[in-house]
């Protein structure tokens, strides 16, 4: 692609993102704040592991119920998040964005990791990448998760894999020699043995550095011309190749595929998967046909798009850490700016470490710094601490829950919620592998209101609403200005300010006190609220008095 064009389209995209209003959440009296991906507040979920809104659906392809310990499809589906928005679940969590794992059709079969028999119940094993999984549900599932999420001012983000297919068993064919590589397994002393390599036996690795023209697989027309779509599917991809001038390459078929889900049902956005295992120019080009495909798609549906935000990326370049800044660099001396490739932001695999090791202050005042003023000014970075692979989530056991809120809504970025974070869903389940870490979502713990310990499901719940909500009403919070008021008790500032928006909030942190010195942030006079506890107080002598601390401050000017 013209790299001047492309030049382009970034600078467009970064500077669309900056203020289109938000609707107001359910049941809050809060004021109109623009939406920043900078300040997302992101839901991640398995759809298999979710919530079961069609059983129908459970049982396709002889698939059973006799994997290892929670290793086959479990009954979640699209239908079960659709539901859980329109019960206002992730509004009351603050919640402005889902991510969801890939939903394109899996093998139909399952192989034996050495941890077990495993099924693709997660949705990164690839049989076709122009078919959703039935177990995950219909196109029109997907359609309706789409617009009922934008009618709550909720984004969508498809995540998408482009690395490998899914293993090869007796019910999947591996595809042709042309399109994947079987061998060598990667070694990851440098950057030809991580990228050109497969992450693991029996996971085919994409040909992505081809650009040598390739037929389609006889396994895949075969299955077109039994669903009835043969011919329109073959038309498609002469109009897209007529109009891209892009070679018939494995990279090409598979960036047209996912590109059909933003032209069609007007998806906001990608979680990409192995970012560092293929050439950063793919990425480029996904997100050029990306972008193009969702302004067609909001052009021509002008009532039911969300907002006027261009398409955004979020990568995962597994061990990435906000203090790489631009530059990720593999063992060896190879460098590459994934910004630079269409990525508006990078997961942050470092939080989990330095909120258990470092003062939290030195941690938000480098993020809020790195983000603001370093090299990652207008890009940003998703938080997280806990994941569905990250075998060393932050609190394992759930025995440090209203911190783990705290630690990661409070945090400069955007913000990734792992499904069940704010219910304690325990991540250490009797399983093997990444399985101990996507048990089905603890409804019924949270029903029951089971006692933990220390604390009840709900009462965590509550905290992590107050939190989602606020961070939602407030864009300061991980897009503003980092500045600490006081060390006892630990109590910030965050300010953030551009041409359109102004906003300014102050946090206490295990608040002992009910005197607060606010110091210059908030005008004398001025009315706060401590929207935790929903108390009001007038700033006199540049301090805050209220009567109940609360087990955290979250402080706003009444609009």
């Amino acid at each position: 692609m013209n790299k001047s064009i492309y030049t382009v389209l970034i600078i467009l995209f970064f500077t669309a993102c900056n203020s289109i209003p938000n609707e107001t959440s359910k049941g809050g009296n809060k004021p109109k704040a623009p939406f920043m991906w900078e300040n997302a507040t992101v839901y991640f979920l398995l759809a298999d592991r979710f919530n079961n809104g069609d059983s129908t659906n459970d049982y396709n392809f002889g698939r059973k119920q006799d994997g290892a310990a929670l290793r086959s499809f479990m009954g979640g589906d699209i239908k079960g998040i659709t539901q859980k928005i329109k019960e206002g679940y992730f509004s009351d969590l603050g919640v402005n964005a889902i991510w969801v794992n890939p939903l394109v059709e899996q093998i139909h079969g399952a192989v034996d990791e050495g941890t077990g028999k495993s099924y693709g119940f997660h949705g990164y094993w690839t049989k076709d990448w122009t078919a959703l999984d039935p177990n995950f549900g219909t196109m029109e599932d997907l359609q309706e998760l789409v617009r009922v999420a934008h009618e709550n001012g909720i984004r969508i983000l498809l995540d998408v894999v482009m690395n490998h297919t899914g293993p090869v068993t007796e019910k999947d064919p591996q595809w042709p020699d042309k399109w994947v590589r079987t061998d060598p397994n990667c070694t990851y002393e440098d950057w030809e043995s991580t990228v050109k390599c497969t992450l693991v036996d029996n996971l085919p690795d994409i040909l992505t550095e081809s650009e040598e023209e390739v037929d389609l697989p006889q396994h895949l027309l075969d299955k077109w011309e039994r669903e009835g779509r043969l011919a329109r599917e073959l038309i498609e991809l002469d109009e897209f190749f007529d109009r891209t001038g892009y070679p018939r390459a494995p990279k090409y078929y598979i960036i047209k595929w996912l590109i059909d889900y933003v032209k069609a049902l007007g998806i906001d956005g990608f979680r990409v998967d192995t970012v560092k295992h293929t050439e950063a120019g793919v990425w480029g080009e996904l997100y050029a046909e990306a972008l193009k495909a969702l302004e067609d798609w909001k052009n021509e549906h002008p009532e039911e798009k969300l907002d006027d935000l261009p398409f955004y990326m979020v990568g995962e370049v597994y061990n990435y850490s906000i203090h790489n800044g631009l530059n990720y660099t593999y063992d060896g001396d190879t460098a590459i700016n994934f910004f630079e490739e269409g990525f508006k932001s990078m997961i942050n695999f470092s939080l989990k470490w330095e909120v258990a090791q470092k003062p939290l202050d030195e941690v938000y005042s480098n993020y809020s710094k790195i983000l603001n003023e370093g090299e990652l000014k207008e890009k940003s970075v998703l938080n997280y601490l806990s994941s569905h692979d990250d075998g060393q989530p932050f609190d394992a056991n759930r025995d440090n829950v209203f911190n783990t809120a705290n630690y990661l809504l409070l945090a400069p970025g955007a913000a990734q919620i792992y499904y069940g974070d704010e219910t304690a869903r325990k991540l250490n389940a009797q399983a093997n592998g990444d399985a101990t870490l996507r048990s089905f979502m603890n409804w019924d713990e949270l029903e029951n209101n089971i006692d933990r310990k220390d604390y009840r499901i709900q009462e965590i719940q509550k905290h992590w609403q107050k939190l989602g909500q606020f961070r939602n009403n407030h864009p300061a919070i991980g897009a503003g200005v980092h500045q600490k008021l006081n060390d006892m008790p630990y109590t910030f500032a965050r300010t953030y300010s551009d041409s359109s928006y102004t906003d300014k909030v102050v946090v206490v942190m295990d608040s002992g006190s009910n005197s607060i010195d606010v110091k210059n942030i908030f005008s004398e006079g001025e009315e706060i609220r401590n929207f935790y506890t929903g108390e009001t107080a007038v700033v006199k002598h540049q301090a805050l008095t209220f009567k109940k601390a609360g087990r955290i401050m979250l402080l706003e000017v009444i609009p």
